[in-house]
């Protein structure tokens, strides 16, 4: 429940037309600022390759990413930010901003750098294949 009402939060403050998997999405690009294929963006983001393909169509059509050939391997592709997405993502992080600072506020600083360690193990497990 606290997922679906911080997605709810965060999705109302990005800038008109942007959602929060785009935004995700080019947060990771930026960060890791080399390409990356379509199949490891849906890796990395635990969705199938039909899912990051429809977000990726979307961010391509707003001219926030490039899909290009990957020249060592032609059947596959690389997928890199553009100008015009770094500067989405830096709106969309401006307008973020802000609902994370008043939450950090809100609920202290201790209690959510307490609550990191914890975030992060849940994540890693829930990020683990099946071994079953």
């Amino acid at each position: 429940m606290a997922d679906q009402l911080a997605r709810n939060r965060l999705s109302r403050v990005l800038p008109k037309g942007m959602e929060l998997s785009h935004f995700s999405v080019l947060n990771h690009l930026a960060q890791v600022g080399e390409p990356r294929s379509p199949a490891r963006l849906a890796e990395v983001f635990h969705l199938t390759r039909g899912a990051m393909t429809n977000t990726l169509h979307k961010l391509e059509w707003a001219g926030h990413i490039h899909i290009s050939p990957d020249w060592d391997d032609a059947r596959r592709k690389q997928v890199v930010i553009s100008p015009a997405g770094r500067a989405a993502r830096d709106a969309a992080l401006a307008a973020i901003t802000p609902l994370i600072a008043d939450i950090v506020e809100t609920v202290g600083s201790e209690k959510v750098k307490a609550s990191l360690p914890v975030l992060r193990q849940l994540r890693v497990r829930l990020g683990q294949k099946d071994e079953s």
